[in-house]
C-alpha cells in the first residue's frame, strides 16, 4: 500500500496557486485512476483506489501547508506502513520552472510543508516529487510568490509538468523509485 500526499492550502483563496500544485497533481492522479476524492479523515480529504496493482490512498491535508506534518503523522501511525511507501508531492522554488525532481529522501530546503512533515515523522526518509514553480522576482516576498497564481503562459507549462508528475508517481508505485528517477529526473 502507498499513500500519496499532495501539499497545498485548503479554501477557494488558494485554488490554482503555485503552492497548491501538490493538490492539483493528486486531483490528476484521482481523475486518471478513477479515484473519488470525497472522504474526510485525519484532517484530510482523501480517496482510495488502485494504481499499478497497488492499493493507494490519495491525500490532500486540510491543515494548511505549514502544519501538513500533523495530518501525515496521523496517516502514518494509523497504517503503520514503511516510510518508503509515502510519496509527498510538493512545489519547489529552487528547481527550474516546470521540471520534476524525484527524491528518495532529503532535507526540506526552504519548504515549510516538508519541514512540518520531517518534524512530525522525525525522519527525512520518504519519497518526494517536486515540481519547479518558477523564480520569484528579486525583492519579492517568498510567501506572496508561492501564494500567487501562474500566468496563462506559465499555466500551460505547469499543466504539462503536473501531468508528467502524475505519470512519475504512477511509475514509482508500479516500478519503484529508482526506475522513476531514471525516467523522470
Amino acid at each position: 500500500m502507498f499513500i500519496v500526499i499532495g501539499l497545498g492550502n485548503p479554501g477557494r483563496d488558494y485554488v490554482n496557486t503555485r503552492h497548491n500544485i501538490g493538490f492539483d497533481i493528486v486531483d490528476i492522479l484521482a481523475e486518471n485512476n478513477g479515484i473519488t476524492m470525497n472522504r474526510i479523515k485525519f484532517n484530510s480529504i482523501y480517496g482510495e483506489g488502485v494504481i499499478g496493482g497497488e492499493k493507494v490512498i490519495l491525500i490532500k491535508p486540510q491543515t494548511y501547508m505549514n502544519n501538513s506534518g500533523r495530518a501525515v503523522l496521523d496517516w502514518y501511525n494509523f497504517y503503520k506502513l514503511p516510510l518508503k511507501n509515502i510519496i509527498v508531492v510538493v512545489d519547489d522554488v529552487d528547481i527550474d520552472f516546470g521540471t520534476i525532481r524525484i527524491r528518495r529522501k532529503g532535507s526540506a530546503g526552504s519548504h515549510n510543508g516538508l519541514k512540518s512533515i520531517i518534524y512530525n515523522l522525525k525522519s527525512e526518509d520518504f519519497a518526494r516529487v517536486k515540481i519547479g514553480i518558477g523564480d520569484k522576482k528579486e525583492g519579492q516576498d517568498l510567501a506572496s510568490f508561492v501564494l500567487g497564481r501562474f500566468s496563462k503562459e506559465e499555466r500551460e507549462t505547469i499543466d504539462l509538468a503536473a501531468a508528467r508528475a502524475g505519470l512519475a508517481i504512477e511509475s514509482i508505485i508500479e516500478h519503484g523509485i529508482e526506475k522513476a528517477m531514471n525516467e523522470f529526473n
